[in-house]
């Protein structure tokens, strides 16, 4: 029998965490527009910010998990077609600009919330000391959410699992570029492998 979603996702346990929600990927001035448009069409930054505000209130750590990249892109890789298009973008997520910057509606809380950047690859676990950092912390469940379900976020369910932690995934609370992709993510592939429920299911759980 599985484990009861209220303890599964216990505050104490637990910790909420948010895939590159930042402004130069979700905002306005996105180096990958298609996202921002999926992310603008399915009004996912206000239930994310509703979602945030409970993990907040119930003493859930809201870790954001962010790209960065040096001035010059030093050590950020070279190695696929994902790369090489976010090198000629427009917009650069540098250190320190407003492209990192946690999203508005989001919101970042200063001794509450935490930043986990990353500065290569494509998963916000391997090679950013988010595994250990969480584990240090007690945490055991991890809630995954944000952009997207092409990459990002199967890759940080895969990573977490492998490190040991039950992931939570809301169907709601990430998006795909393409009409019906995330869906068949969700159904066909992280469901066997994470827990996933909803965002207003969550809420209840930390209320």
């Amino acid at each position: 029998m599985g484990m009861d979603l209220r303890d599964l996702v216990d505050p104490a346990h637990t910790a909420l965490c948010v895939v590159e929600c930042q402004n130069g990927v979700v905002g306005e001035a996105s180096n990958m527009p298609a996202v921002a448009d999926a992310v603008a069409a399915s009004g996912l930054l206000p239930r994310l910010a509703v979602l945030a505000g409970a993990a907040r209130s119930a003493g859930v750590r809201v870790v954001h998990c962010t790209f960065h990249a040096h001035p010059d892109l030093w050590g950020g890789n070279r190695n696929s077609r994902l790369f090489a298009a976010g090198r000629r973008a427009e917009v650069q997520q540098y250190v320190g600009t407003e492209a990192v910057e946690p999203a508005a509606e989001i919101g970042f809380v200063e001794g509450v919330d935490v930043i986990v950047p990353r500065f290569h690859g494509l998963s916000p676990v391997a090679g950013t000391g988010l595994a250990p950092m969480l584990g240090n912390e007690g945490v055991t469940t991890v809630v995954v959410v944000g952009v997207s379900l092409n990459v990002a976020i199967p890759n940080a369910v895969f990573d977490l699992v492998n490190e040991g932690f039950q992931v939570v995934v809301p169907a709601d609370g990430s998006v795909a570029t393409m009409p019906g992709y995330g869906e068949q993510v969700l159904e066909h592939t992280l469901a066997y492998i994470s827990t996933l429920t909803d965002v207003a299911t969550l809420v209840e759980a930390w209320l």
